[in-house]
């Protein structure tokens, strides 16, 4: 018998996760690891957009505050200068698209919220602004807590934990109980990858994954074309979409319910042929 799979209310109905989802990245600044600068105009970002959702994104993350290591705050006031009109004219040509917002700025989610965003994605999980969780709540809008040691200046200088599969889980824990206290409703967890790990945690929580299931919440997994990859196989990010795949493949078998990705077409390819693969197991004998 399968699980049952976690939800989330999303528009007044159910989002079931009993298939993996894809949500496709769009950066809107210049000095993102991966396409720093591609998306920055208006109509290359909404053009960008169309062609995920036409590729098969579920789900759309628009940010506009780069959080790669070293990356410097830039303020709620410039980031929302990059996100506000992007979101506007994605919401008129693409009514129907969800957009989730990548921010750790309450200012920021509660603008992006009253402007049509369906989720907001805090990297900082609650910790950079204490207004966050408030406004999340009084929208009663879906949330994305990922785990983070450290900041992004600085995440990654020298990580260090006891057991980084058991600490991150319990302070995700942690953080959830407070968050339903705070009066979130629907979060989705994120563990972090490379968010203040090494190379060695990135792949030791991958392989944890399936007892992060024990917190009843939808996992999110994002490694799409991350250092964790591109340290292993000796390559730029631009060589790094086999290994993504390749680690979307794995999360995907591990229980991961949506992955975030640059690289729609391969991510769906992926759950589509591991939904192939978990139905043969209980198709009939030819």
């Amino acid at each position: 018998m399968q699980p049952v799979s976690p939800s989330i209310s999303l528009r007044g109905s159910l989002m079931d996760f009993h298939q993996s989802c894809v949500m496709g990245i769009l950066n809107l600044t210049p000095d993102s690891f991966h396409d720093g600068g591609v998306w920055n105009g208006t109509a290359q970002a909404v053009e960008r957009a169309g062609q995920m959702l036409s590729e098969g994104a579920d789900i759309l993350d628009l940010g506009a505050q780069s959080t790669r290591p070293g990356a410097q705050h830039v303020g709620a006031s410039e980031e929302w200068s990059r996100l506000g009109p992007v979101l506007d004219a994605l919401k008129k040509g693409h009514p129907e698209a969800i957009v989730s917002v990548d921010t750790f700025h309450a200012e920021v989610a509660q603008r992006a919220l009253d402007h049509g965003a369906d989720i907001i994605n805090d990297v900082s999980g609650g910790d950079a602004d204490p207004l966050m969780w408030d406004v999340v709540a009084k929208a009663r809008a879906p949330y994305v807590m990922m785990h983070m040691q450290g900041v992004p200046a600085s995440m990654q200088n020298a990580p260090s934990y006891d057991d980084v599969v058991e600490d991150v889980l319990q302070a995700l824990q942690t953080k959830l109980f407070r968050a339903y206290d705070a009066g979130l409703s629907d979060v989705i967890l994120d563990v972090g990858f490379g968010f203040g790990k090494t190379v060695a945690h990135n792949y030791q929580l991958l392989d944890g994954l399936p007892q992060f299931q024990a917190l009843g919440c939808p996992i999110l997994v994002g490694v799409s074309r991350k250092s964790m990859i591109q340290k292993v196989l000796d390559v730029p990010s631009e060589g790094a979409l086999n290994g993504s795949t390749a680690l979307h493949a794995w999360a995907v078998d591990r229980g991961a319910h949506l992955l975030r990705v640059h690289d729609v077409v391969e991510a769906r390819q992926v759950i589509e042929l591991h939904k192939a693969m978990r139905d043969s197991r209980t198709s009939s004998p030819q």
